[in-house]
């Protein structure tokens, strides 16, 4: 069986949407793969490996080895689609990458010390405005997701994206566009109870 971050393909010679239901019909997923100066070109992948691939937070913020025909290339995943209506992947668009190239991708936030922080110990809720954000780095340095510590969050405050932690050689896409995009990222919000116990 693949690794948990290499996807095993075959080429799709016919493209369309005919070629694509006869591919979920017999329990395939179509996908494409583009970018890195190629032609792109449609797969076909097994839908029970797939589903396994993606129980996987970590598929979505990784460089991928998509093996196509037995040949190998990395990628990362930029798009997955589902039928809302059923436990079934409908599409995957994979884009190359050049390990010389900076990408852009979306990475997932582990918020911690949410209830032993500062607001958190005084009853505070944590309010979430994002669960991701999209960074720019080298393929080598993509974090499978960053870590947002609410340690030091006092009740009435927020972070914002330009209080996040980043690793080396890592930046946000959206701060580059300006100071009025330094958008929050979580809130300490008082609860009921620490409202109540401030009243008494």
């Amino acid at each position: 069986m693949s690794n948990v971050f290499e996807f095993v393909a075959e080429s799709r010679g016919q493209s369309g949407k005919n070629a694509a239901r006869r591919s979920r019909r017999i329990g395939n997923v179509p996908a494409v793969i583009y970018g890195g100066h190629k032609e792109p070109q449609m797969l076909v992948l097994s839908h029970n490996e797939v589903i396994k691939h993606l129980e996987h937070e970590a598929v979505y913020s990784h460089v991928l080895d998509v093996t196509v025909d037995g040949k190998t290339e990395k990628a990362i995943l930029k798009g997955v689609q589902r039928n809302p209506a059923k436990f079934q992947v409908l599409h995957l668009d994979f884009l190359r990458v050049d390990m010389t190239e900076t990408v852009k991708v979306h990475v997932p936030l582990h918020f911690t010390n949410e209830h032993t922080g500062i607001g958190g110990k005084k009853g505070g809720i944590a309010a979430h405005s994002m669960t991701d954000v999209e960074v720019s780095c080298l393929p080598s340095a993509l974090p499978e997701y960053i870590e947002v510590s609410l340690a030091t969050l006092d009740i009435g405050e927020t972070l914002h994206l330009s209080d996040l932690v980043l690793p080396a050689g890592v930046s946000i896409v959206v701060l580059a566009q300006g100071a009025e995009h330094n958008l929050p990222v979580v809130s300490m919000m008082a609860s009921k109870a620490s409202k109540d116990d401030s009243a008494a």
